[in-house]
């Protein structure tokens, strides 16, 4: 069952400054941009607002992009009430190679023909993983072994055994159909990796395949068209400290 949330406060480029107190506690909505990880982002609001108390409430990985929820002081404590909602994301399927990373993270490998593959096969494989299943994290992963990520260990060639967890896909179906690039939009719950999920379907469609692309577009009730890009958090933060520097005179 979807889990709902109540609309919050985010901040926005438009709020009073005035009344901002991070170290109180703050929601903020960041579009996390490619490349980044997400206490990369972490790291910037800390030294943006001078704020040591920073969490977030679910990882994206460096080569996905989009929503990714902060809470900052005292409201760190509602992390928990982010991290367990619904997921949506939009991403691209590229057909007919694979990676170590099941993205683009690693060079593509074992290549194979997928000029075979339809928009209707495409269709029945993504309608067959609609629904409750079991489903292994990745080796490049920010799952944990021992306590350390899982990542470690497949940067040095390493593979463990890991644990299958049960996630659900509620909706998962085709935006565009272009080969070899598939883009779709999946709807799943907390902890699902679609980089897996696009792996497992590259198989049964008999021809590889490996995210090439996502994004996160929603959690829960929040949206990224409610989030703030890296220049607009910049932004907000010089015009808050020159407010604060006027209010020191």
């Amino acid at each position: 069952m979807r889990k709902i949330i109540e609309r919050s406060d985010p901040v926005q480029l438009d709020s009073d400054l005035g009344s901002l107190d991070f170290e109180k506690g703050e929601l903020l909505l960041i579009d996390k941009p490619l490349d980044w990880t997400s206490f990369d982002v972490v790291h910037r609001v800390r030294d943006l607002f001078h704020v040591q108390k920073v969490g977030h409430a679910g990882t994206l990985d460096p080569k996905a992009t989009g929503l990714l929820i902060l809470c900052t002081g005292r409201r760190t404590k509602e992390i928990d009430r982010y991290s367990g909602c619904e997921k949506e994301y939009e991403g691209v399927m590229t057909l007919g190679a694979t990676t170590a990373s099941l993205d683009s993270e690693t060079p593509r490998e074992n290549q194979k023909d997928y000029s075979s593959v339809t928009l209707e096969a495409v269709k029945a494989v993504f309608e067959s993983h609609r629904g409750v299943q079991m489903q292994v994290p990745p080796m490049y992963s920010a799952a944990k072994h021992s306590g350390k990520p899982l990542y470690k260990y497949a940067r040095k060639g390493r593979s463990l055994e890991r644990q299958p967890k049960e996630v659900t896909i509620s909706d998962l179906g085709i935006l565009d159909f272009a080969p070899p690039f598939v883009r779709f939009r999946v709807v799943c719950s907390k902890g699902t990796y679609v980089r897996s999920l696009v792996d497992q379907c590259g198989k049964e469609l008999g021809c590889g395949a490996f995210l090439s692309e996502l994004r996160r577009v929603r959690i829960g009730d929040l949206s990224l068209t409610q989030a703030l890009d890296l220049d607009g958090l910049y932004s907000l933060s010089q015009r808050r400290s020159r407010l604060m520097a006027e209010a020191r005179r």
